[in-house]
Parts: C-alpha cells; sequence; structure tokens
C-alpha cells in the first residue's frame, strides 16, 4: 500500500480545517440572511472569483466529457451541498448536522469505487453499510424515533449524496484540468443558476444582518466555497487519494468543536457517541478502500 506524502496530508488538512467552519458560520448567518440566499449568493461571490483567476491565467477551456464531469461537480459541490445544508440548518444545530455529515468521506470512498471500478475487499462495503446505519440511527433517535425523522435529515442525507459525488468526480478531474481549475470551472458552470437562485432570494427576502453576519458570508463565499477547494483537491492530487481523503475524517469533530465554542451549543452524550461512531465506521470503509488501492 502506498503511503500518504506529507504535502498531501498537509494540502489535505488545510483543505478539511477550512471546510469545518463551514455548518456553525452557515448558522450565524442565517441570523440575518436567508437560506435560499446564503446558499446560492456565495456560489455567484465564488465564481466570480473564479473567472477572474481564470481569465487573468489564460486557462484553456475544458473539452468534451470533461463539461459533463463538471455538471457533477456543479450540482454536488456548488449548488446542492450549500443549499440543501443551509435550508437544514434552520432547523437541527450545527453539531447534529456535522455528526450527519460525517458520512461524508465513506459516502465519497463508495461512489469512487463505483466511479472508477475498483473491487474493494467485503469490509469495505460492512463499514460503509454501518455507517449509514448508524448515521441514520443518530438521526431517528434525536428526531424522537423513525416516525418523527425530521426534515432537516432527509435534506442532510441528500446532501451527503450529492457532496459525495461532487468530490470523486472532481478528484478524478483535477487529473486532467488540475485542483484548482477544477472547482473553478465547476462554480463558472453552476454560475447562471445560482445568479438566478440569488435574484429570487433577494426579491422575497432583501438580505440584511450584523457585520458579523456578513463576516460569516464571507467566509463561506472566498474560504468554503472557493478556495478551501484549492487545498482540498490539491492534497488529493498529490495523494494517493484513498490516504488523503481519510483526512476528512476529523472535519466533524472540528465542526462540533466549533459549534460549542462560536454557538455555545450543548454536545450531548448523544452527539459525542453517534459523531464517534460513524467516523470510526467511515474509517473504517476508507482504510478497507486504501488497501486495494493500486
Amino acid at each position: 500500500m502506498l503511503s500518504a506524502s506529507p504535502a498531501g496530508l498537509g494540502w489535505g488538512f488545510l483543505g478539511v480545517l477550512a471546510f469545518s467552519f463551514t455548518l456553525p458560520l452557515t448558522r450565524i448567518a442565517l441570523e440575518g440572511l436567508s437560506p435560499l440566499f446564503i446558499g446560492a449568493g456565495r456560489a455567484v461571490v465564488a465564481a466570480l472569483l473564479a473567472a477572474t483567476v481564470l481569465t487573468v491565467t489564460r486557462q484553456a477551456l475544458p473539452r468534451g466529457r470533461q463539461w459533463l464531469q463538471l455538471l457533477v461537480v456543479a450540482g454536488g459541490v456548488v449548488a446542492g451541498f450549500p443549499l440543501l445544508t443551509s435550508y437544514a440548518l434552520t432547523e437541527v444545530p450545527a453539531a447534529h448536522g456535522a455528526v450527519v455529515i460525517a458520512l461524508l468521506p465513506a459516502a465519497t470512498a463508495v461512489i469512487a469505487v463505483l466511479r472508477t471500478g475498483e473491487r474493494p475487499v467485503r469490509a469495505f462495503w460492512i463499514f460503509s453499510a454501518l455507517g449509514a446505519a448508524a448515521a441514520i440511527a443518530f438521526a431517528v433517535a434525536q428526531g424522537g424515533g423513525i416516525s418523527h425523522l425530521q426534515r432537516a435529515d432527509v435534506l442532510l442525507f441528500i446532501g451527503v449524496f450529492v457532496c459525495a459525488a461532487g468530490y470523486a468526480e472532481g478528484a478524478l478531474l483535477t487529473k486532467e484540468l488540475g485542483p484548482w481549475q477544477t472547482i473553478s470551472w465547476g462554480l463558472v458552470v453552476a454560475l447562471p443558476a445560482m445568479a438566478v437562485l440569488t435574484g429570487v432570494s433577494v426579491a422575497q427576502q432583501p438580505p440584511s444582518g450584523s457585520i458579523g453576519v456578513w463576516a460569516c458570508f464571507a467566509y463561506l463565499s472566498v474560504i468554503s466555497m472557493y478556495l478551501g477547494f484549492f487545498a482540498w483537491y490539491h492534497g488529493l492530487a498529490i495523494g494517493p487519494m484513498a490516504q488523503v481523503s481519510q483526512v476528512q475524517l476529523i472535519q466533524p469533530v472540528l465542526s462540533i468543536a466549533w459549534a460549542g465554542l462560536l454557538l455555545a451549543e450543548q454536545i450531548t452524550w448523544l452527539t459525542f457517541v453517534g459523531g464517534l461512531a460513524v467516523i470510526l465506521l467511515a474509517r473504517g470503509a476508507t482504510s478497507s478502500r486504501a488497501r486495494r488501492a493500486p
């Protein structure tokens, strides 16, 4: 098995650190901004930055099937995940969302396996299934039973799926376009739709908020939506991807910590146990896949 390089792990950790603030800062931004504006508006800001960088550096246009791959990246990472989590966090705490999203590394590994045709060991599928079951069990327990599964949890699970697809496709595309070019083109592809949604959100609820709210929105736009991917995709490109991707397992831990520090959310024993179970099972899945990675 190949060992991950220090550079790959370092860049991967930097990306994860940037992403770990996303859920807590989204909760703060929701104090003055609508979820639609947060989800779509931050993509517009990031896309304008990306278009500027692509133009200044004179990047060549993607070709052929690369546009289809960029649609997957745009649909999952740029549009789907930000919008779904923004709406979900109007109903559940950031720490709750972090536990459900802890399933993301395993989901990314599963989609990458299906996408590349790998044949991982049986343990990979066992850990992946148990991780999904643990995340669902946590959501059900927090919601008060299977009949009271919260709408927010459904949004979070869909968000995990589409984001995993965007991560996996983006990681493959970095080998052809480059790490920062992949997220830049993904943002540009999504810009028309995100601009329309931003306009709709402004018409429905004109944005307003404190300096702190706008500072959070700025972070979500520039760091979470753009610069964080520079580091994340660069780390995956250095690789090996299967090992570097495991760095993402610390993201829910960091997010829960930030939720406690920034939002004064109470971290219950159920949040702790649920998060730990999902993280350990996700690690088992990604580690099992890594043992079969070339």
